[in-house]
């Protein structure tokens, strides 16, 4: 996905309906709006701290930041004290130009080489923006963190269960078609194989991605160090399934394997290794399913209000269609999830819940309902 010349997001990746797959900030503005409040609703239950930074990992076109830049400047009143700025990690050069024409207008500069920044500019709105290949490049500092559909997108080991124990499963070059790559087993135990299988795991087929699982420990440091709060909403599960490696091209599914760095290649993430990488260092809430999320924050009253003030009927219909398309359990709603990582802190002692509530217990974590501390 992301070689230098050759890669599927370096090259522009395909996202949008005339691409190769379609993200929920595409598909409908509430989707970003209601993540925007999210983390306004997260700032003001950590006491309105003086400054904080909005970290986005793979922000695709940026049209997710653009709708959460435009709920901060509706609130601009409530946060008119609070220095914000927004630090995009974006490895694909081509992204990062379309990212910087939707959110500044094309007003960016490229920062010297020595800079941890690659480049920077400042938003329709006055923000300063800033772009980095890396999320150790993000200067520390009190951050909320942002990853939509980021980590389904990261490498994969895969494992299959056999009856001389686990086996890697690796590419090779097919003897009988040379230009075609095929799956194959590893014939004996791999390094990976030793690290990444857990002793008591039931599966007989698993994926890991190691790199998902140093980016949330990463994410978890700094949260527990600086403070803040990570949203993450992608494809997953919670260590339940199996093969979930697929390509998407034209919006069908795509052999993997075929014409590499021309499909989105995608694997569903495991919730359940992820909240084992934040290894206690900070809280871990979900995963929740995205209508259940979008429910608990709002989208059907925000549905209502935008219908009331739609004055066609076209634009009514494209409202109730997005709608469902993210909030139908046949589409987005079931197969997407969030989850989030919080500072201990944020979170009411799960042992105190009966006692009555005094004037200082905490806000509940919007958007989570009342699920319980994991």
């Amino acid at each position: 996905l992301s070689p230098p010349s050759q890669g599927y997001y370096t090259r522009g990746g395909g996202i949008g309906e005339g691409g190769d797959f379609i993200t929920s900030p595409e598909i409908s503005q509430v989707f970003g709006e209601l993540i925007g409040i999210w983390y306004v609703s997260e700032w003001i239950a950590m006491g309105k701290p003086k400054a904080f930074q909005l970290v986005e990992l793979g922000p695709g076109r940026g049209t997710l930041t653009d709708d959460i830049l435009r709920v901060f400047n509706q609130l601009a009143s409530l946060l008119s004290k609070c220095d914000v700025s927004i630090h995009l990690v974006e490895v694909s050069p081509k992204l990062s130009e379309i990212q910087a024409l939707t959110l500044t207008g094309g007003k960016v500069q490229s920062n010297p080489k020595d800079k941890s920044a690659y480049m920077k500019g400042v938003s329709k709105t006055e923000i300063p923006i800033f772009w980095y290949r890396d999320i150790q490049d993000v200067p520390p500092g009190y951050s909320f963190y942002l990853a939509h559909e980021f980590f389904d997108a990261l490498p994969i080991h895969k494992f299959q269960r056999t009856e001389k124990g686990w086996r890697e499963v690796l590419v090779d070059i097919d003897p009988e078609v040379p230009d075609q790559l095929r799956f194959v087993l590893s014939p004996s135990s791999t390094p990976a194989t030793e690290n990444f299988i857990q002793p008591e795991e039931t599966r007989d087929h698993v994926e890991v991605c190691p790199e998902a699982g140093v980016i949330i420990q990463r994410l978890a440091c700094r949260i527990e160090k600086d403070g803040g709060a990570a949203l993450i909403a992608d494809y997953g599960h919670d260590g339940t399934k199996t093969d979930t490696f697929r390509g998407f091209r034209n919006h069908k599914l795509h052999d993997v394997l075929r014409a590499p760095g021309t499909a989105d290649l995608t694997a569903d993430v495991d919730f359940s290794y992820l909240r084992k990488m934040a290894q206690g260092r900070t809280a871990t809430l979900g995963p929740i399913k995205q209508r259940e999320f979008l429910k608990n924050m709002g989208i059907d009253l925000r549905l209502q209000v935008l219908l009331q003030n739609s004055g066609d009927t076209a634009t009514r219909e494209q409202l109730l269609h997005s709608y469902d398309m993210l909030m139908n359990p046949k589409n987005m709603g079931d197969c997407f999830n969030f989850f989030a990582l919080l500072p201990h802190h944020r979170l009411a002692d799960p042992d105190k819940k009966h006692e009555p509530k005094s004037k200082s217990a905490l806000p509940p974590v919007a958007g989570f309902g009342e699920l319980l501390l994991k």
